[in-house]
C-alpha cells in the first residue's frame, strides 16, 4: 500500500496534520502532489536508482518529496539540517544527488551548499526564496497529473548521524517491485508488532530527516494513518497535542521520557492521554529508573524496540516482559543476535561484547565506502552485520545493551561503560543532562569524567561535583564513578536526542 491507495478511498482524509498549527494535507493532496513532483524529477533526468537529497524542516512538503523518490525508483536522502554547510556539503555530493529540494526556512545553510556543491540537476526550494534554487511550488504546478508509465518502489539512503565521524551513507538494496506492490517490511513490522491501521494517529515529536521519525511517518501513510508532525520538541505541548489530536501511537526517546518527568506533577496530570493506545521508544538506552517511572504514569502501553538506520535487524519488548526483564531492549525480532569478541569468536550468555544480527543476505553497505561495509560485518560470515553497540544477552534470549564500542573508557586496564554512569545520573533532582566520557589521564591512561547540565536554578560548582560523585559511588561500583565532574549550559544533542560525544571528547583531547 501507498497513500495512492488511500486517495482512491477516502481522499479527505488527513494524512498530515501539523502540530502546532493545524495545517493539514489529505491523501488526495498527498497522492497528486507527490505524482507532479516525480514528473517534475523524471523531467530533470533522474531515473531509477538516482538520489534525490533534502534539506528539510518538519512540514508536509518532506513526505511530498519522500514519497515522489518512493513512486519513482529513486533514493531520498534526508539530511540533517543542524550540520554545519560543510557537512551537508559533503553528504550531498557523497550521495551523488541529482536533485536537491530545500526548506526556504533552511535558505541560509541551503545557499551555501549549492555555491559548494556542483549538482547536475534539479535545485527547489519550497516556502521561501533561495538563492540558486528554483520554485517548488511552481516546477509542480507546471507538472502534469497524468499516471507514470511504471512505479517502481524506492528506498531512502540516510546517513548516521556522525556521532564518531563523517556520516556514513546507508545504502539498502531497491525493492523488486512497484509501491503500491505489498511486500514492504515496515508495513509489516508496524502492523503486527505496534498495531498500527488505519485509524491511527501518529505523534512525530523528532526531526523528519533522523531515520525512525521518516519511516515511521512515511509507514503510517502506507497504512493509511495520519502523521501528526510537531514542528520541534516541547514538554508539556506534546501532552497538549496528544490530547488535543486524540493521539493513538507516538514515538519518544528517553532524553524526552526524562524531561516529562521532570515537569511538575500538576502539569503531567492536566492532560488527557486516553486514546494513547502505545508509546514506542528507542534511539538511545532508556535508563531503568526512568521507564520504571513512566510505566507507573502510562501504564502498560510502552514498547520498546532497537533497531539502527543500517536496517540489520530489530528487536523487540513490551510493558510485561520487560517488567520481567528491566533493562532489556528485547528478543531478536528481525534477524539472529551474535554476541563476538573482537576476533569474531562468540561469548557465552551474560558475556559482553559486540553485538552482530545474522541475515540471509547483507542487508546494506555504506556507499563509497567499502572499508567501512567491510567493518560492520563480521570477519567471517559477511552476513552478520553490527553497529558497534556491545551488549549481552541473557538466558531467554533477551539482549540487554551496555554500550557503543567507540565510546567504552578504558581506565587502568579496566573497562567502564559511560551509560550505566549516566544511567545513575539522569533523574538526580539537580541535572538536568548529563554525559560521561573518558579524558587523558596520566597515570590511568583515561579517567572518567561526568559533563553535567544543571537543573533550573541550581548553582554548578565544587559542592555539587561532590555530591553528584558520591551520589553514583553509592549506587554503582566506585571505580565506575567520575574523578571529576565538569558543567555547560547545555549538551551537544542532535535533536532526535543522540548526544555527540565526539564533540565533548574533541574539547579535552589535547589538554
Amino acid at each position: 500500500m501507498y497513500p495512492g491507495t488511500f486517495a482512491a478511498t477516502t481522499p479527505d482524509k488527513p494524512a498530515v496534520i501539523m502540530a502546532e498549527t493545524g495545517e493539514t494535507l489529505t491523501y488526495a493532496q498527498l497522492d497528486e502532489r507527490s505524482l507532479r513532483l516525480a514528473r517534475v524529477l523524471a523531467a530533470a533526468g533522474l531515473v531509477k536508482g538516482d538520489v534525490v537529497a533534502m534539506i528539510a524542516d518538519n512540514s508536509p512538503e518532506a513526505l511530498e518529496i519522500y514519497w515522489a523518490a518512493q513512486r519513482s525508483g529513486l533514493y531520498v536522502t534526508a539530511i540533517n539540517h543542524h550540520l554545519s554547510a560543510d557537512e551537508v556539503s559533503y553528504v550531498v555530493a557523497d550521495s551523488g544527488a541529482k536533485a536537491v529540494i530545500a526548506a526556504g526556512a533552511k535558505a541560509e545553510l541551503a545557499a551555501v551548499v549549492a555555491k559548494e556543491v556542483s549538482v547536475p540537476g534539479l535545485w527547489l526550494a519550497y516556502r521561501g526564496e533561495i538563492g540558486g534554487y528554483g520554485d517548488y511550488e511552481e516546477a509542480l504546478a507546471a507538472a502534469g497529473t497524468d499516471p507514470l508509465p511504471a512505479q517502481p518502489r524506492g528506498a531512502d539512503m540516510l546517513y548516521s548521524s556522525g556521532t564518531t565521524g563523517r556520516p556514513k551513507g546507508v545504502m539498502p538494496p531497491l525493492p523488486p517491485r512497484n509501491v503500491d506492490e505489498p511486500g514492504d517490511q515496515y508495513v509489516g513490522l508496524l502492523g503486527h508488532l505496534f498495531k498500527f491501521t488505519p485509524e491511527s494517529i501518529y505523534l512525530s515529536p523528532a526531526p523528519i530527516y533522523h531515520t525512525a521519525p521518516l519511516r515511521f511517518c512515511a509507514t503510517v501513510l502506507a497504512i493509511g494513518g495520519t502523521v501528526v508532525m510537531m514542528n520541534k520538541w516541547h514538554d508539556e505541548r506534546a501532552l497538549e497535542f496528544m490530547q488535543t489530536y486524540k493521539v493513538t501511537h507516538a514515538q519518544f526517546v528517553p532524553t524526552m521520557f526524562v524531561r516529562f518527568l521532570k515537569l511538575d506533577e500538576s502539569v503531567r496530570t492536566r492532560y488527557d492521554l486516553s486514546t494513547l493506545q502505545l508509546a514506542l521508544h528507542a534511539a538511545a538506552p532508556c535508563p531503568v529508573d526512568v521507564k520504571q517511572a513512566m510505566l507507573d504514569w502510562w501504564g502498560e502501553i510502552i514498547y520498546e524496540y532497537y533497531g539502527a538506520t543500517e536496517g540489520n535487524g530489530l528487536t523487540f519488548v513490551d510493558s510485561a516482559a520487560w517488567r520481567t526483564h528491566p533493562g532489556t531492549v528485547g528478543r531478536a525480532f528481525l534477524g539472529v543476535i551474535h554476541i563476538c569478541d573482537d576476533e569474531g569468536a562468540e561469548l557465552n550468555t551474560g558475556e559482553d561484547g559486540t553485538v552482530f544480527f545474522e541475515r540471509d543476505e547483507i542487508p546494506f553497505i555504506y556507499h563509497n565506502d567499502p572499508e567501512k561495509t567491510r567493518g560492520a560485518q563480521h570477519p567471517e560470515h559477511p552476513t552478520w552485520t553490527t553497529t558497534g553497540d556491545i551488549g549481552h544477552l541473557d538466558d531467554e534470549g533477551f539482549l540487554y545493551l551496555t554500550d557503543r564500542k567507540a565510546f567504552m573508557i578504558i581506565s587502568g586496564g579496566v573497562n567502564i561503560y559511560p551509560q550505566e554512569v549516566e544511567d545513575c545520573l539522569a533523574l538526580h533532582p539537580k541535572v538536568t543532562d548529563v554525559a560521561v566520557i573518558g579524558v587523558p589521564d596520566p597515570e590511568m591512561g583515561e579517567a572518567v569524567k561526568a559533563v553535567v547540565q544543571p537543573a533550573p536554578g541550581v548553582t554548578p560548582g565544587p559542592e555539587l561535583a561532590a555530591e553528584l560523585i558520591e551520589f553514583v559511588r553509592e549506587r554503582i561500583a566506585h571505580y565506575k564513578a567520575p574523578r571529576s565532574v565538569d558543567f555547560d549550559d547545555e549538551l551537544p544533542r542532535t535533536p532526535a536526542g543522540k548526544l555527540l560525544k565526539r564533540r565533548l571528547k574533541d574539547r579535552y583531547v589535547n589538554q
